[in-house]
């Protein structure tokens, strides 16, 4: 295979912390004692000073050049303002953190206090993403958010008064109660205030939230009953696709959309397959083995689960619990899925310039099939979701896995 050449390192640091659980999540987050924030930056500092030791003992390559940092959970902007010094204080004391390094942090509207935006400035943010999901109050209430439309329209201004001008608005397309009319007027607003980048997700349940719970129970407390029907928020994305492409803000992932060259360098490199180190509660890692005859790629994860044992658990110093060398039979099945995300798609020269023509071909077999369906486009150089693809996503990256054993027809 093909080496590799991967001279930085993306940083992504985990914080837990909420000030209330939205009904719909999932991550590891949570409603934590404010007590527990210095003990869990003290072990998040503690294991970045340790990262070094531990990649040389197990021969992976760890760059210690930085050009994009992420700070993501939860709400990063709840830690008390001398603890995310401290933080980025250990950041550039165990990291070169390039000069035009894009650093996010994920803020909820309405609890990013003066103090708190000070000190993100101070300490190089230039990115900041706001979980609105939606700008309707009564849809953000039902839903266990803190703001209202005034609130996040208002931190706007504060962020970029404050000199922090590139930002991300979050919109989750399915939220209880949402109709084709206020996901309209959502867009209407987000498109309106003039934000370089948007996310949007369609809403997706599971029985690790309490809505989805709910939803199985068929219960009404956190309004199960009126989720949107699936196909309602299949039309809601692609009604979003639209409306944000009229206002400048053009697709190029899935969930996401931008203004020329405002992409998210942190999250191009999950898709693009370049390394990152997370640190901290439900964060993963992906980095290269150190040169050698064979190439492989190292994946972490540490504890993903919410509960507050977890939490005790890796502040007590709990062990990462999967590490796995990657095949790669297995790299290759994640190069396609992930690359699909991306509307550039896939390359099918670099994929056989990294895995061969042997490992790929079988995969090329998938891609004229999914093709027939309507899933996939392709011209025999790149690879591509269709419209209808980007609403089957799962399914049409389900095909990509388990190809040596082989698959199952796709039904369509």
């Amino acid at each position: 295979m093909a080496a590799f050449v991967h001279d930085a390192l993306g940083l992504y640091l985990s914080i837990p912390f909420c000030r209330s659980k939205c009904t719909y999540c999932n991550f590891a987050s949570g409603v934590y004692p404010a007590s527990e924030h210095a003990r869990y930056v003290d072990r998040l500092i503690e294991d970045m000073q340790a990262t070094g030791a531990r990649a040389e003992r197990m021969n992976i390559a760890l760059p210690r050049r930085v050009d994009t940092v992420y700070l993501g959970g939860g709400t990063p902007s709840l830690l008390a303002p001398e603890l995310l010094q401290r933080l980025f204080v250990a950041m550039r004391s165990h990291f070169h953190l390039d000069p035009d390094a894009e650093i996010t942090v994920e803020c909820a509207p309405g609890q990013l206090a003066d103090e708190t935006l000070a000190t993100l400035a101070a300490s190089g943010v230039n990115r900041v993403s706001l979980g609105v999901q939606s700008f309707i109050d009564r849809e953000a209430a039902s839903s266990g958010r803190l703001h209202s439309r005034a609130v996040v329209l208002h931190d706007i201004q504060r962020l970029r008064a404050a000199g922090i001008a590139n930002l991300n608005l979050d919109l989750i397309a399915g939220l209880p109660g949402q109709t084709f009319a206020s996901w309209q007027e959502s867009l209407a607003v987000l498109a309106g205030s003039g934000v370089l980048h948007a996310s949007v997700y369609m809403l997706e349940v599971d029985q690790d939230s309490r809505l989805g719970r709910e939803m199985l129970a068929h219960g009404a407390r956190y309004h199960a009953d009126l989720v949107p029907s699936d196909d309602a928020i299949a039309q809601m994305y692609s009604m979003a696709i639209e409306a944000l492409r009229q206002a400048g803000l053009e697709q190029y992932e899935i969930s996401n959309f931008c203004r020329p060259g405002f992409h998210s360098r942190h999250n191009l490199r999950y898709w693009q397959r370049r390394p990152y180190l997370g640190l901290g509660l439900d964060a993963s890692s992906m980095l290269r083995d150190a040169p050698g005859p064979d190439f492989r790629t190292w994946e972490e994860s540490v504890l993903r689960s919410t509960t507050t044992d977890d939490l005790k658990a890796y502040l007590a110093g709990a062990e990462p619990v999967e590490t796995t060398w990657l095949t790669p039979a297995r790299q290759h099945e994640e190069a396609w899925f992930l690359g699909l995300r991306l509307n550039a798609g896939v390359d099918v020269a670099a994929m056989e310039r990294e895995f061969g023509p042997a490992i790929v071909a079988p995969a090329l077999k998938v891609v004229d099939r999914l093709a027939e369906a309507g899933l996939l486009t392709s011209d025999g150089k790149t690879v591509r979701l269709t419209a209808q693809g980007q609403l089957l996503s799962n399914d049409v990256f389900q095909e990509f896995l388990g190809l040596k054993a082989g698959l199952a027809g796709f039904k369509g």
